[in-house]
C-alpha cells in the first residue's frame, strides 16, 4: 500500500475537524494544519467557481513533485483530503472508505455536534485500522 502522509476533514465552512498525521518525514504543528486545510478549503471552492466545465465540484487531485493530495467532497460540503506519496493508487477509494466510517461511527454519536472537531475514539481506531492494514479491504469496493 502506498505511504499516506496525512489525512484531513474540513466541514463546510472551512475549519478543520479531523487531522491525523501518519509519520510524514516533515510533521507540522497545529497551526500549520490548519493553514493547509483553510488554503485547501479556499483553493477548492475557487476552483468550482473558475471551472469552464459545467457542474465542477472541484480540485479531487493535486500532483506534485513531492506528494499528491486527493480529495473528496460529501453531498453535505465536508471534505476529505489524504495526502500521499506520488503516484498513490486506490487514494478515491479509501477516501469513500473514511467517509463510511466517519458516517457509522461519528455521526451516528449521539454526543457528536456537527461542524465540531472529531473526537471519536472508535473512528480513530477504525480509522488507523484501515490506513495501516497490510491488506487493504476497501481496495476490491
Amino acid at each position: 500500500m502506498a505511504a499516506i502522509y496525512s489525512l484531513y476533514i474540513i466541514n463546510k465552512s472551512g475549519g478543520l475537524i479531523y487531522y491525523k498525521d501518519y509519520g510524514s518525514a516533515g510533521r507540522m504543528d497545529t497551526n500549520d494544519s490548519l493553514r493547509v486545510a483553510s488554503l485547501w478549503h479556499s483553493m477548492h471552492a475557487i476552483s468550482q467557481q473558475l471551472s469552464p466545465v459545467l457542474g465542477c465540484f472541484g480540485i479531487e487531485l493535486l500532483q506534485a513533485d513531492t506528494f499528491d493530495l486527493h480529495c473528496f467532497q460529501s453531498l453535505t460540503g465536508t471534505k476529505f483530503f489524504v495526502v500521499c506519496e506520488p503516484g498513490a493508487q486506490h487514494m478515491e477509494n479509501l477516501l469513500k472508505f473514511v467517509y463510511e466510517l466517519y458516517t457509522d461511527y461519528v455521526l451516528k454519536n449521539p454526543f457528536y455536534e456537527m461542524e465540531m472537531p472529531i473526537r471519536c475514539e472508535l473512528f480513530d481506531t477504525n480509522l488507523t485500522q484501515a490506513v495501516q492494514k497490510d491488506r487493504v479491504a476497501f481496495l476490491g469496493r
